[in-house]
Protein backbone atom coordinates (compact mmCIF):
# COMPACT_ATOMS: atom_id res chain seq x y z
CA UNK A 1 0.00 0.00 0.00
CA UNK A 2 1.09 3.73 -0.96
CA UNK A 3 2.79 5.79 2.12
CA UNK A 4 -0.22 7.83 1.16
CA UNK A 5 -3.01 5.53 1.48
CA UNK A 6 -5.37 8.00 3.22
CA UNK A 7 -8.12 9.88 0.96
CA UNK A 8 -9.98 12.96 1.92
CA UNK A 9 -13.39 12.39 2.92
CA UNK A 10 -15.14 13.44 -0.08
CA UNK A 11 -17.14 16.12 0.02
CA UNK A 12 -18.05 16.70 3.46
CA UNK A 13 -17.20 18.67 6.39
CA UNK A 14 -15.92 16.99 9.47
CA UNK A 15 -18.99 18.06 11.38
CA UNK A 16 -21.28 16.18 8.50
CA UNK A 17 -19.41 12.70 8.88
CA UNK A 18 -21.60 9.95 11.04
CA UNK A 19 -20.41 6.52 11.58
CA UNK A 20 -22.89 5.22 8.71
CA UNK A 21 -20.90 7.93 6.12
CA UNK A 22 -17.49 7.85 7.59
CA UNK A 23 -15.36 6.39 4.86
CA UNK A 24 -12.64 2.83 5.73
CA UNK A 25 -9.79 5.00 4.16
CA UNK A 26 -9.68 8.59 6.40
CA UNK A 27 -7.26 11.46 6.46
CA UNK A 28 -4.84 12.29 9.66
CA UNK A 29 -6.16 15.98 9.32
CA UNK A 30 -9.48 14.34 9.44
CA UNK A 31 -8.16 12.01 12.76
CA UNK A 32 -6.60 15.03 14.37
CA UNK A 33 -9.99 17.33 14.33
CA UNK A 34 -12.37 14.41 16.12
CA UNK A 35 -9.90 13.80 18.62
CA UNK A 36 -8.80 17.41 19.18
CA UNK A 37 -5.39 17.12 17.87
CA UNK A 38 -5.00 13.62 19.65
CA UNK A 39 -5.58 15.53 23.06
CA UNK A 40 -4.71 14.23 26.10
CA UNK A 41 -8.00 14.99 27.27
CA UNK A 42 -9.53 12.70 24.55
CA UNK A 43 -7.08 9.26 25.85
CA UNK A 44 -9.47 6.42 26.48
CA UNK A 45 -6.33 3.90 27.24
CA UNK A 46 -3.53 2.35 25.72
CA UNK A 47 -3.35 -0.98 23.75
CA UNK A 48 -0.78 -3.47 23.23
CA UNK A 49 0.21 -1.51 20.61
CA UNK A 50 -0.04 2.24 21.27
CA UNK A 51 -2.39 4.76 22.84
CA UNK A 52 -6.40 5.03 22.33
CA UNK A 53 -8.40 8.41 21.47
CA UNK A 54 -11.67 8.63 21.38
CA UNK A 55 -12.61 10.04 18.39
CA UNK A 56 -15.96 11.98 18.40
CA UNK A 57 -17.98 12.28 14.87
CA UNK A 58 -19.97 15.06 13.62
CA UNK A 59 -23.40 13.72 15.06
CA UNK A 60 -21.88 12.99 18.31
CA UNK A 61 -21.37 9.20 17.99
CA UNK A 62 -17.69 8.35 19.46
CA UNK A 63 -15.28 5.66 17.09
CA UNK A 64 -11.95 4.50 18.92
CA UNK A 65 -9.03 5.90 17.65
CA UNK A 66 -5.79 3.84 18.24
CA UNK A 67 -2.51 5.63 17.25
CA UNK A 68 0.53 2.61 16.67
CA UNK A 69 3.70 3.58 18.19
CA UNK A 70 7.16 3.38 16.47
CA UNK A 71 8.18 1.06 19.21
CA UNK A 72 5.63 -1.25 18.93
CA UNK A 73 6.47 -4.65 19.97
CA UNK A 74 5.37 -5.48 16.28
CA UNK A 75 6.16 -3.33 13.62
CA UNK A 76 3.98 -0.67 12.99
CA UNK A 77 3.15 -2.32 9.08
CA UNK A 78 2.83 -5.60 9.97
CA UNK A 79 0.38 -4.30 12.49
CA UNK A 80 -1.26 -2.58 10.13
CA UNK A 81 -1.76 -5.15 7.52
CA UNK A 82 -2.59 -7.33 9.64
CA UNK A 83 -5.80 -5.49 10.81
CA UNK A 84 -6.48 -4.00 6.97
CA UNK A 85 -5.71 -7.22 5.53
CA UNK A 86 -7.13 -10.02 7.41
CA UNK A 87 -9.67 -8.34 10.25
CA UNK A 88 -11.46 -5.59 8.58
CA UNK A 89 -13.72 -8.45 6.46
CA UNK A 90 -14.57 -10.14 9.93
CA UNK A 91 -18.12 -10.34 11.16
CA UNK A 92 -18.95 -11.44 14.52
CA UNK A 93 -21.01 -9.95 17.60
CA UNK A 94 -17.37 -11.57 19.94
CA UNK A 95 -14.59 -9.75 17.34
CA UNK A 96 -14.35 -6.05 17.96
CA UNK A 97 -14.88 -4.66 14.59
CA UNK A 98 -12.37 -2.30 12.83
CA UNK A 99 -14.15 0.92 10.92
CA UNK A 100 -11.68 2.58 9.09
CA UNK A 101 -8.03 3.54 9.16
CA UNK A 102 -4.99 5.71 8.08
CA UNK A 103 -1.65 5.51 7.06
CA UNK A 104 0.06 8.72 6.09
CA UNK A 105 3.23 10.71 5.58
CA UNK A 106 3.23 14.22 6.48
CA UNK A 107 6.19 16.32 6.49
CA UNK A 108 6.95 17.92 10.31
CA UNK A 109 9.58 19.60 12.20
CA UNK A 110 11.81 17.53 14.62
CA UNK A 111 14.90 17.69 16.46
CA UNK A 112 18.07 15.52 15.45
CA UNK A 113 21.31 16.09 16.68
CA UNK A 114 20.39 19.31 18.20
CA UNK A 115 19.50 20.51 15.02
CA UNK A 116 15.29 21.32 14.10
CA UNK A 117 14.93 19.63 10.60
CA UNK A 118 11.93 18.79 8.18
CA UNK A 119 11.38 15.01 8.43
CA UNK A 120 8.98 12.54 6.39
CA UNK A 121 6.81 10.84 9.61
CA UNK A 122 4.34 8.09 8.53
CA UNK A 123 1.50 8.18 10.93
CA UNK A 124 -0.62 4.88 11.17
CA UNK A 125 -3.94 4.60 13.09
CA UNK A 126 -6.73 1.88 13.02
CA UNK A 127 -10.64 3.16 13.86
CA UNK A 128 -12.99 1.06 15.80
CA UNK A 129 -15.96 0.18 17.40
CA UNK A 130 -16.15 2.36 20.59
CA UNK A 131 -16.82 0.07 23.66
CA UNK A 132 -17.70 2.00 26.82
CA UNK A 133 -17.41 -0.27 28.79
CA UNK A 134 -13.42 -0.87 29.02
CA UNK A 135 -11.56 -3.82 28.74
CA UNK A 136 -11.80 -7.12 30.64
CA UNK A 137 -9.26 -6.18 32.57
CA UNK A 138 -10.33 -3.41 34.00
CA UNK A 139 -13.84 -5.07 35.14
CA UNK A 140 -12.29 -7.69 36.81
CA UNK A 141 -9.36 -5.78 39.16
CA UNK A 142 -10.79 -2.04 38.48
CA UNK A 143 -11.23 -0.22 41.81
CA UNK A 144 -15.10 -0.86 41.20
CA UNK A 145 -15.28 -4.15 40.04
CA UNK A 146 -18.47 -5.65 40.61
CA UNK A 147 -18.91 -8.34 37.98
CA UNK A 148 -21.65 -10.93 39.36
CA UNK A 149 -20.89 -14.85 38.22
CA UNK A 150 -23.82 -15.23 35.49
CA UNK A 151 -22.18 -12.49 33.88
CA UNK A 152 -18.75 -14.25 34.00
CA UNK A 153 -19.96 -17.15 32.80
CA UNK A 154 -21.14 -15.09 30.33
CA UNK A 155 -18.01 -13.26 29.25
CA UNK A 156 -16.17 -16.62 29.10
CA UNK A 157 -18.72 -18.43 26.48
CA UNK A 158 -18.29 -15.06 24.44
CA UNK A 159 -14.91 -15.45 24.56
CA UNK A 160 -14.45 -18.86 23.73
CA UNK A 161 -17.07 -18.05 20.57
CA UNK A 162 -15.03 -15.62 19.44
CA UNK A 163 -11.97 -18.19 19.03
CA UNK A 164 -14.13 -21.05 17.71
CA UNK A 165 -15.08 -18.02 15.10
CA UNK A 166 -10.82 -17.58 14.48
CA UNK A 167 -10.05 -21.10 14.32
CA UNK A 168 -12.95 -22.12 12.24
CA UNK A 169 -12.48 -19.64 9.79
CA UNK A 170 -11.15 -21.30 5.80
CA UNK A 171 -7.73 -19.74 6.79
CA UNK A 172 -7.77 -20.10 10.53
CA UNK A 173 -6.59 -16.96 12.27
CA UNK A 174 -4.32 -17.50 15.56
CA UNK A 175 -4.58 -14.02 17.85
CA UNK A 176 -1.33 -15.68 20.04
CA UNK A 177 -1.79 -12.37 22.06
CA UNK A 178 -4.99 -13.09 24.28
CA UNK A 179 -5.00 -11.30 27.58
CA UNK A 180 -8.20 -9.55 29.49
CA UNK A 181 -5.96 -6.49 28.40
CA UNK A 182 -7.32 -7.10 24.92
CA UNK A 183 -11.01 -8.35 25.43
CA UNK A 184 -13.19 -5.41 25.28
CA UNK A 185 -17.09 -5.44 27.26
CA UNK A 186 -19.87 -3.75 25.15
CA UNK A 187 -23.22 -2.04 26.87
CA UNK A 188 -24.13 -5.50 27.67
CA UNK A 189 -20.73 -6.77 28.69
CA UNK A 190 -20.47 -9.24 25.88
CA UNK A 191 -17.24 -9.58 25.52
CA UNK A 192 -15.06 -9.30 21.92
CA UNK A 193 -11.54 -10.03 21.02
CA UNK A 194 -9.36 -7.09 19.91
CA UNK A 195 -5.47 -6.34 19.17
CA UNK A 196 -5.08 -8.79 16.40
CA UNK A 197 -0.70 -7.53 15.61
CA UNK A 198 0.40 -10.68 16.79
CA UNK A 199 -2.03 -12.68 15.03
CA UNK A 200 -1.41 -14.99 11.66
CA UNK A 201 -2.91 -16.61 9.24
CA UNK A 202 -2.85 -20.36 9.59
CA UNK A 203 -3.14 -22.60 6.53
CA UNK A 204 -6.36 -24.84 6.58
CA UNK A 205 -3.83 -27.87 5.96
CA UNK A 206 -1.34 -27.22 8.69
CA UNK A 207 -1.69 -28.04 12.63
CA UNK A 208 1.25 -26.29 13.88
CA UNK A 209 4.37 -24.56 12.79
CA UNK A 210 7.69 -22.18 13.84
CA UNK A 211 7.62 -18.63 13.58
CA UNK A 212 9.73 -15.49 15.32
CA UNK A 213 8.03 -14.99 17.95
CA UNK A 214 7.14 -11.48 19.17
CA UNK A 215 7.26 -10.48 22.49
CA UNK A 216 3.95 -10.25 24.16
CA UNK A 217 2.48 -10.84 27.34
CA UNK A 218 4.82 -14.17 28.18
CA UNK A 219 2.66 -14.61 31.33
CA UNK A 220 -0.30 -15.86 28.81
CA UNK A 221 2.04 -17.00 25.95
CA UNK A 222 1.84 -21.00 25.91
CA UNK A 223 5.38 -22.48 26.82
CA UNK A 224 5.90 -23.77 23.37
CA UNK A 225 5.66 -20.26 21.73
CA UNK A 226 8.21 -18.67 23.98
CA UNK A 227 10.68 -20.76 24.14
CA UNK A 228 10.53 -22.63 20.42
CA UNK A 229 8.49 -19.97 18.56
CA UNK A 230 6.13 -23.26 17.68
CA UNK A 231 2.61 -22.11 17.35
CA UNK A 232 -0.77 -24.20 16.52
CA UNK A 233 -4.26 -23.06 17.99
CA UNK A 234 -3.35 -24.72 20.95
CA UNK A 235 -1.10 -21.37 21.46
CA UNK A 236 -4.52 -19.11 22.42
CA UNK A 237 -6.14 -22.56 23.83
CA UNK A 238 -3.40 -21.67 26.96
CA UNK A 239 -3.89 -17.90 27.15
CA UNK A 240 -7.79 -18.82 27.25
CA UNK A 241 -7.15 -20.83 30.39
CA UNK A 242 -5.41 -18.45 31.95
CA UNK A 243 -8.03 -15.89 30.98
CA UNK A 244 -10.86 -17.85 32.54
CA UNK A 245 -8.75 -18.80 36.19
CA UNK A 246 -8.52 -15.45 36.35
CA UNK A 247 -12.08 -14.30 35.24
CA UNK A 248 -13.30 -17.20 38.06
CA UNK A 249 -11.17 -16.43 40.43
CA UNK A 250 -11.01 -12.92 40.66
CA UNK A 251 -6.95 -13.65 41.08
CA UNK A 252 -4.61 -11.60 38.57
CA UNK A 253 -2.17 -13.45 37.20
CA UNK A 254 0.64 -11.17 37.92
CA UNK A 255 2.82 -12.73 35.52
CA UNK A 256 3.89 -10.25 32.35
CA UNK A 257 7.26 -10.79 32.95
CA UNK A 258 8.18 -14.37 34.25
CA UNK A 259 6.94 -17.41 32.85
CA UNK A 260 7.56 -19.06 36.52
CA UNK A 261 4.98 -16.51 38.06
CA UNK A 262 2.46 -17.91 35.33
CA UNK A 263 3.00 -21.50 36.72
CA UNK A 264 2.93 -20.48 40.18
CA UNK A 265 -0.16 -18.67 39.83
CA UNK A 266 -1.44 -22.07 38.28
CA UNK A 267 -0.30 -24.59 40.99
CA UNK A 268 -2.57 -21.91 43.16
CA UNK A 269 -5.43 -22.51 41.14
CA UNK A 270 -5.08 -26.29 41.25
CA UNK A 271 -4.70 -26.16 45.13
CA UNK A 272 -7.54 -23.78 46.04
CA UNK A 273 -10.28 -23.66 43.50
CA UNK A 274 -10.67 -27.37 42.43
CA UNK A 275 -13.06 -28.45 44.68
CA UNK A 276 -17.01 -27.53 45.41
CA UNK A 277 -16.15 -26.56 49.46
CA UNK A 278 -13.06 -24.52 48.40
CA UNK A 279 -15.39 -22.17 45.76
CA UNK A 280 -18.25 -21.98 48.21
CA UNK A 281 -15.79 -20.30 51.01
CA UNK A 282 -14.64 -17.71 48.27
CA UNK A 283 -18.39 -16.85 46.89
CA UNK A 284 -21.00 -15.86 48.80
CA UNK A 285 -24.74 -16.12 48.00
CA UNK A 286 -24.41 -17.72 45.14
CA UNK A 287 -26.92 -20.59 44.07
CA UNK A 288 -25.81 -24.91 44.26
CA UNK A 289 -25.70 -24.65 40.24
CA UNK A 290 -23.56 -21.13 40.00
CA UNK A 291 -20.89 -23.40 42.02
CA UNK A 292 -21.16 -26.54 39.69
CA UNK A 293 -20.35 -23.98 36.68
CA UNK A 294 -17.59 -22.95 38.56
CA UNK A 295 -15.71 -25.83 39.38
CA UNK A 296 -16.33 -26.96 35.88
CA UNK A 297 -14.62 -23.93 34.14
CA UNK A 298 -11.33 -24.04 36.48
CA UNK A 299 -11.25 -27.69 35.51
CA UNK A 300 -11.67 -26.65 31.55
CA UNK A 301 -8.88 -24.12 32.39
CA UNK A 302 -6.73 -26.57 33.85
CA UNK A 303 -6.47 -28.79 31.05
CA UNK A 304 -5.85 -25.27 28.78
CA UNK A 305 -2.94 -25.06 30.66
CA UNK A 306 -1.36 -28.11 30.14
CA UNK A 307 2.23 -27.62 29.39
CA UNK A 308 2.33 -30.71 26.49
CA UNK A 309 -0.04 -28.84 23.82
CA UNK A 310 -1.43 -31.94 22.71
CA UNK A 311 -3.17 -33.08 26.25
CA UNK A 312 -5.06 -29.00 25.69
CA UNK A 313 -8.56 -29.63 24.44
CA UNK A 314 -10.04 -27.98 21.47
CA UNK A 315 -11.98 -24.72 21.62
CA UNK A 316 -14.95 -26.76 19.93
CA UNK A 317 -14.13 -29.69 23.02
CA UNK A 318 -14.63 -26.41 25.29
CA UNK A 319 -17.41 -25.15 24.41
CA UNK A 320 -18.97 -28.82 24.20
CA UNK A 321 -17.99 -29.09 27.92
CA UNK A 322 -19.47 -25.35 28.91
CA UNK A 323 -22.46 -26.50 27.29
CA UNK A 324 -22.79 -29.15 29.28
CA UNK A 325 -22.35 -27.45 32.68
CA UNK A 326 -25.62 -26.66 34.29
CA UNK A 327 -28.35 -23.65 33.77
CA UNK A 328 -27.93 -20.81 36.61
Amino acid sequence: MDRRSSVPVQGKATGDITLETLPKELTLDFLKKITNDFSTDYIKGSGAFGTIYKGILGDGEVIAVQRLEENSPVPREKIFTNEVKNIMVLEHKNIVKLIAYCRETQNALVQSNGTNIIAEITETLLCYEYLPKGSLHQNLFGESSSIDWDTRFGIIKGICEGILFLHTLPNPILHLGLTPQNILLDNNMAPKISEFGFSRIFGAEKTRTNTQSDVGSIGYMAPEYLYNGEISARSDIYSLGLIIMEICTREKNSSSIDQKHARKYIDGVKDNWIRIDQIMSKYKDLEENCFEQIEGCIKIALQCVEIDGEKRPSIEEILNSLSKLPDS
